[in-house]
């Protein structure tokens, strides 16, 4: 004889909140990566110039804007993936129950 499993019900809260969290943490990456980009390509533009590097600029001019851009992206499109994902799981599990 089969076991009857419980059937979870999808929370709607938890959209938002994976949502917020996998776009904070994709920023953090690309904050990281942006910052090493622009070191590297301050570096290299300062040895060019024969100037000292300022790399305050990778900071603020660099890797700042490319983690906001990056992160305002993944989290449209992360709402909208785990909305559907919710909407799905929902109708599946309302499915389930009715057998």
């Amino acid at each position: 004889m089969p076991r009857e499993r419980k059937i979870r019900q999808p929370r709607l809260y938890m959209v938002p909140l994976r949502a917020l969290l996998f776009s904070f943490l994709i920023a953090l990456v690309s904050f990281a990566i942006g910052l090493l980009l622009g070191v590297i390509g301050i570096l290299i533009y300062s040895r060019v110039q024969g100037s000292p590097p300022d790399f305050r600029l990778a900071y603020r001019d660099i890797a700042a804007p490319f983690a906001a851009v990056v992160g305002a992206i993944v989290l449209i499109m992360t709402l909208a993936m785990e909305f559907r994902h919710y909407r799905q799981s929902k109708a599946l599990a309302s499915i389930e129950r009715a057998k």
